[in-house]
């Protein structure tokens, strides 16, 4: 008998066009003891599949048919204080967002005390000493000092290991986990993925891993389920599902991953989004040995404290695309807003196209003639957007701004052809941010930022939100843009595939310093320094002849953040 039998379920969502269907009799079982992975693009279903059996749809969705049986009970219709006494205690759930899933005004330590209490009969000072206990078997450093901190203080990494933590806390038999490494450098990422594998595994518990990164899927996973559409297209063992894809899917979404040999054309995007033609005028080109941007001696301090950024100095040439790498708090990001002037730096200079534009205060650079040329996509599409802009407005905002284009035909024209772009439908254009899904939303964000054909083109994470599919137009989009209009790239990616891809050359930060530098082809194929070494082995890939499985990963690889 199965841990978990999802049975022919369907799911429907009431809305003011009717009841859309999301999941349309979906079948799948875990194993005590396995991992399952469910991979598929946004919209598959996959989160809906993770919600529906926890019960914690919302109240727009309907269960309308199929059945969800847990350890042999039916679940699907359970009542409220039965829910309570299942959730947390025999099977539990790692959110895609631990920072928006803990409670901001809470400590850590109490909020591990709250799930505990809630199962187990205990005083405030045993689930204290437990909550410390859990702290410290996730391996967060210096347990004691976390116990009392608030989710704000803490990194992504740790918040994740904290929502770990709580998942554990009681000791459940299935544990779900929905996207948990989103937005987590590789390094970061391996090591709570070793982390989850190894706890699951030393407590003989089930885990439904929901990714769409296959890599992922293939390193820590027994079996891999493919949802498109609210549909289980085809479940198999990685080695058999990635060496051997018998859906049409399937296939589409291996050809469109990026591994460790892949180059941007190799990558097959979806037919269904297309790619367009250059709609934009065409850029000057410079001439192939001028400096673009020269960065010398780039300080950021923040208080008083260690600064950010130590003396950092690089070139970019036109049409040139240089990629910064390293882990959280490296400060690539930082590097990347004082280039775009939106920090001022501590000291050093920065110089574009011969002009000093870090002499220019960041509150008076949007006057300067140069501000078009260098545009920014930001890490968080949904913080970055404004929510009373339409995605219209949003692509429309620097037209107007910039080059002064009004409401006639030629600006809807430039805001639709730019959409056509990064494959956004032309349909969406009258939606508001919070009507968009994060990979809608990221493509408004790249679709604004080149709409006025800047000449450094700053991308910090870029793709980190979209589907493999749409993330291959979108780099094939970015590629021919590069090489057909001259632009030069400064591209911050955690996906190290990516800027193996993308970028000529490659800068490895740790902790506001560059450690190594030069062609990427190199860095990633022969790193010299031992932290390159470690951010190239974190990368998860799949092998179609060999996909690895957790039994064959050391449970002592994963280290405290």
């Amino acid at each position: 008998m199965s841990l978990l039998a999802i049975e022919d379920l369907e799911v429907g969502f009431a809305t003011r066009s009717g009841r859309v269907a999301a999941l349309k009799g979906v079948s799948l079982a875990v194993e005590a003891g396995e991992t399952l992975g469910l991979v598929g693009e946004s919209g598959s279903g996959k989160s809906v599949t993770a919600f529906s059996v926890m019960r914690l749809l919302d109240r727009s969705a309907t269960i309308s048919g199929g059945r969800i049986v847990y350890a042999g009970q039916d679940i699907t219709r359970l009542g409220r204080a039965d829910l309570r006494a299942l959730r947390g205690a025999a099977m539990t759930m790692v959110f895609q967002n631990p920072r928006a899933a803990l409670n901001p005004i809470r400590t850590v330590g109490l909020q591990i005390a709250d799930a505990l209490r809630a199962h187990i009969d205990m005083s405030a000072a045993q689930a204290r000493a437990e909550a410390l206990g859990l702290l410290a078997a996730v391996q967060i450093r210096d347990p004691e000092a976390r116990l009392d901190a608030y989710p704000h203080e803490l990194s992504g990494g740790m918040c994740q290991r904290v929502m770990i933590a709580m998942a554990m806390s009681c000791a459940p038999k299935l544990l779900i986990a929905d996207e948990p490494t989103t937005g987590l450098d590789v390094t970061t990422q391996k090591t709570v993925m070793d982390l989850l594998a190894g706890l699951t595994r030393s407590r003989g518990m089930a885990m439904m891993l929901i990714t769409h990164d296959l890599g992922l899927a293939a390193e820590y996973c027994d079996r891999v389920a493919v949802m498109e559409q609210g549909r289980i297209v085809e479940t198999a063992s990685p080695a058999t599902l990635f060496s051997d894809p018998r859906h049409a899917y399937t296939r589409r979404l291996v050809a469109a991953s990026p591994t460790r040999t892949s180059t941007v054309a190799s990558l097959t995007a979806d037919p269904a989004l297309p790619a367009g033609v250059v709609a934009f005028p065409q850029v000057r080109r410079e001439s192939a040995q001028a400096a673009l941007l020269t960065v010398e001696g780039l300080v950021k301090r923040f208080g008083s404290g260690e600064p950010a950024v130590k003396g950092v100095s690089f070139n970019i040439r036109a049409g040139e695309s240089l990629g910064l790498v390293g882990e959280s708090g490296s400060g690539k990001s930082t590097i990347s807003r004082m280039v775009c002037r939106l920090l001022d730096q501590s000291e050093g200079s920065i110089l574009f196209d011969g002009e000093d534009i870090g002499a220019i205060p960041t509150g008076k650079f949007h006057q300067s003639p140069l501000r078009k040329a260098i545009q920014i996509v930001f890490q968080d599409p949904g913080d970055s957007l404004n929510p009373r802009f339409s995605a219209f407005d949003s692509i429309a905002d620097p037209l107007r701004k910039l080059l002064g284009l009004g409401k006639g035909r030629e600006l809807k024209d430039r805001v639709a052809a730019t959409a056509d772009q990064v494959g956004l439908p032309l349909d969406l254009l009258d939606r508001f941010p919070h009507q968009l899904s994060g990979g809608q939303k990221a493509r408004v964000g790249i679709a604004r930022a080149i709409s006025v054909a800047p000449r450094l083109l700053v991308l910090d994470e870029p793709t980190a939100a979209l589907d493999v599919s749409v993330q291959a137009v979108v780099l094939q989009l970015l590629d021919r843009l590069r090489r057909e209009q001259g632009m030069a790239y400064l591209f911050v990616s955690h996906d190290l595939n990516v800027i193996r891809m993308m970028c000529d050359e490659t800068i490895v930060m740790q902790n506001g310093s560059i450690v190594e530098r030069g062609p990427s082809q190199r860095i990633f194929d022969a790193p010299a320094e031992a932290y390159t070494r470690q951010l190239v082995a974190a990368i998860p890939h799949f092998d179609p002849h060999r996909a690895r499985q957790p039994a064959d990963m050391p449970a002592s690889r994963s280290q405290p953040l």
